[in-house]
């Protein structure tokens, strides 16, 4: 088990690498809270998460040994990238296994960072074999992810940081994964804030501590299915399941709709860009999962967020929120029949973002057609008037599926 001390002494490893990232008040998080709620920023951690802390305090600590001249890694991003500076910043080389389909700017992002990239399988579970490979084969240290002491060790500084900035937080909110940032944080809350609550989120697709909570052992998941790619993982290991079940109060999920009206939140309010798994924490506080009647502290993990994915989180984001609709109105098919719908939608204040027309289809008539309307509303109440404003004018219409 890691303990207090193994903490202290990764912060001191760190001292001089990890950017400061002081935790604030938010007054709008608060407000739809209903309570005091401070966000930590590790999203604007050095590699856009908390990840270089972990692989740093374990790099460094095999450079100063002299027991290793290359380390390898396998990761879909974050981990990825936090190896790649550490190995750089330890004098070690790096190779990091990839999936085939890593997002591009990650893979970039990791070969800037000085590591040899090799894009391989499917999935990290690929990765992570081809990973134990090469190192069985060239004598390269394998860096996991989160199973491992000092892994965990260098994630919970987060924790001691934590305890100074938020001293009153009664519940610290941490995204789970695998398990590594809430055990850690957890070890520094128990010794420094005995009194607050760590309360880890994992997305519902991809509840693997959950479920090894429930079984009493660690058991790998049939399937993963979430957008948060960086808590999305198939098994905890033994060492973060028992410092889950000795540090953690409570586990929660939560959906895809709420991590995506977090993450669009948090660009809209916070300006911050976040990524789906940096958002997954807060998403539980603002959906009433965590409740406190005092102040709550949530980690934002990390940000890096594919340009692609943060596009159509917005709009998936704007949907749950109830600011975006795409309508089906069948129209007749003559002149003047559009004109006289989007004067409708005028006299509703509806901002049109795009017109669809369809003319073929069985299920329209010959004098039909068949027109997809994507409006920007105000709020879920004003998103609630449009069918039936539309209706009592005369028009056919219903919300798209």
């Amino acid at each position: 088990m890691v303990d207090i001390g193994d903490i202290e002494l990764a912060a001191e490893r760190l001292r001089d690498v990890v950017r400061p990232t002081p935790a604030s008040v938010s007054r709008t998080m608060s407000a739809l809270a209903g309570g005091p709620v401070w966000l930590k920023p590790e999203h604007l951690q050095r590699t856009g998460s908390f990840k270089i802390r972990g692989a740093y305090n374990h790099i460094s600590t095999l450079a100063a040994q002299g027991s290793a001249t290359s380390v390898v890694a396998a990761s879909a991003g974050n981990h990825a990238q936090g190896v790649a500076l550490a190995a750089s910043l330890s004098g070690l080389s790096a190779t990091v296994f990839m999936p085939l389909d890593a997002p591009h700017p990650k893979v970039e992002a990791t070969r800037s960072y000085g590591a040899e990239v090799v894009q391989v399988g499917e999935s990290v579970d690929d990765c992570i074999e081809a990973a134990r490979k090469h190192a069985a084969i060239t004598g390269a240290c394998y860096v996991p992810p989160f199973d491992d002491p000092l892994v965990v060790a260098g994630q919970g500084t987060v924790g001691l940081e934590l305890a100074s900035e938020a001293p009153d937080a009664s519940v610290i909110a941490v995204p789970v994964g695998g398990g590594g940032l809430g055990g850690g944080i957890a070890i520094a809350i128990a010794d420094r804030l005995p009194s607050a609550r760590v309360v880890g989120v994992e997305a519902a697709g991809a509840a693997c501590m959950a479920a090894a909570l429930r079984a009493g052992g660690p058991i790998v998941l049939d399937t993963l299915s979430t957008m948060a790619d960086g808590i999305a993982v198939r098994a905890v290991s033994q060492l973060t399941l028992d410092l889950a079940n000795t540090y953690i109060s409570e586990m929660v999920t939560v959906d895809e709709e709420e991590i995506s009206r977090a993450v669009l939140l948090l660009l809209e309010r916070c300006k911050w860009v976040v990524e789906p798994a940096g958002a997954a924490a807060l998403a539980a506080v603002l959906s009433g999962k965590i409740r406190s009647i005092g102040e709550i502290a949530v980690v934002v993990s990390g940000g890096n967020v594919d340009p692609l994915l943060l596009t159509r989180l917005i709009e998936h984001g704007m949907s749950s929120s109830g600011r975006f609709v795409i309508l089906r109105v069948l129209l007749p098919d003559r002149p003047g029949a559009l004109a006289a719908l989007t004067s409708a939608l005028a006299e509703l204040r509806l901002n049109v973002l795009s017109v669809d027309h369809h003319r073929r289809s069985d299920q329209l008539a010959i004098d039909q057609t068949e027109v997809l309307v994507t409006l920007e509303t105000r709020d879920p109440e004003h998103r609630d008037e449009v069918v039936p404003y539309l209706k009592s004018r005369g028009f056919d219409a219903s919300i798209s599926a």
